[in-house]
């Protein structure tokens, strides 16, 4: 019966993870109290002490014996074929391929499905060279481009304010579009081609606009501001060798500041004003002048008919025909008459036509 009951203690024991039980003669040795003693005798409370879940799995995971032989082979066979097939690429239409080999250019290669050495070896590039982009300078448009709807615009006014050549403040907000030109200075001549391509514009700007008057750039010069901006800033953007084609630059509002834009417009109608008043003295002119050359023409022919009547008097005084009422005019081509004051003065007339009225 004691054996029975020492081989209970025996595996509860090894249940709780405790040291074998010791005879009932032996005392206990005194021992210091462990951390998890209460957590160890709240659980044996409940009728049951830790369960058990076996031996340590990191053991078992140690005790594992690596492939060998062919299992090796095949292992290292398949992750080389993977590795190779990820050196696979493709291109699409609207880009162009730019491919390094340990970080330096190698080759550029275009739409199509193409080959390249995996990483590390070499990586590929993908910029999209028919795509245009659009730099704003002075505003922002507000939402993404899918959602943009006219007006909904936020302005930057530091950006926008520009100095005349007139020595007179302007606010002028403008658009860049431009295309990659050159893939492989795109990518290694600028770290940061978007904000290249707005100081660049703003800088163009700035310059065209310092040599124009207010009015021009207000009103009428806009066109000419545009093509010098767009000439200005290819320039800019060659010289840095950014690879961008500048497609154009087009202004979307130029005003004065709005602390002054109300005189601004006052003479801006004043000019209208000007320009109307104008337009309808000219078009007062044009009217009158054809009527007046008119009445002058008229009394010029009336003038010189008058004087060829009085001079043939005077040439010939008794010289008369009398021709048929049913005749109204008659040609001579050579009529030979001698005046009776100069008796000795042949006149000739040649192809003479008298009018009978």
């Amino acid at each position: 019966m004691n054996w029975d009951w020492d081989k209970l203690q025996e595996k509860r024991q090894k249940q709780q993870g405790a040291q074998p039980p010791r005879p009932p003669h032996e005392p206990e040795p005194e021992t210091e109290p462990r951390e998890d003693e209460p957590r160890r005798a709240r659980r044996s409370d409940f009728g049951g002490g830790r369960p058990s879940f076996g031996d340590n799995p990191f053991k078992k995971l140690s005790q594992l014996k690596p492939p060998r032989g062919k299992a090796v082979w095949l292992v290292g066979l398949a992750v080389l074929g993977l590795w190779l097939l990820s050196g696979i690429y493709i291109i699409n239409p609207d880009e162009q391929g730019v491919v390094l080999r340990f970080g330096q250019y190698n080759r550029a290669e275009g739409p199509g499905p193409h080959y390249a050495w995996p990483v590390p070896i070499e990586s590929v590039y993908k910029p999209q060279v028919t795509q245009v982009l659009r730099s704003e300078v002075g505003f922002r448009s507000v939402g993404q481009a899918a959602t943009f709807q006219q007006g909904q615009l936020r302005t930057i006014p530091e950006e926008a304010s520009m100095l005349t050549g007139d020595e007179n403040i302007v606010n002028v907000q403008f658009s860049v579009q431009y295309k990659i030109n050159d893939p492989v200075q795109y990518l290694f001549n600028v770290s940061a081609p978007t904000a290249l391509v707005r100081n660049a514009a703003e800088a163009a700007m700035r310059e065209v606009i310092g040599n124009s008057q207010i009015d021009s750039a207000i009103t009428d010069g806009k066109l000419q501001i545009q093509s010098e901006a767009t000439q200005l800033l290819q320039t800019i953007l060659d010289r840095y060798g950014a690879g961008i084609r500048v497609l154009a630059v087009q202004l979307q509002d130029v005003h004065p500041p709005r602390e002054v834009i109300d005189a601004f417009k006052d003479v801006a109608s004043a000019r209208e004003d000007k320009s109307r008043i104008i337009n309808e003295a000219e078009a007062y002119r044009n009217e009158l002048l054809p009527k007046a050359r008119g009445q002058a023409a008229a009394l010029r022919n009336e003038a010189q008919a008058y004087t060829a009547t009085r001079v043939r008097a005077a040439v010939f005084p008794s010289f008369a025909l009398v021709w048929p009422s049913n005749c109204a005019s008659v040609s001579l081509t050579e009529m030979i008459a001698v005046s009776p004051s100069r008796t000795s003065s042949p006149l000739r007339f040649s192809s003479l036509s008298l009018r009978m009225l």
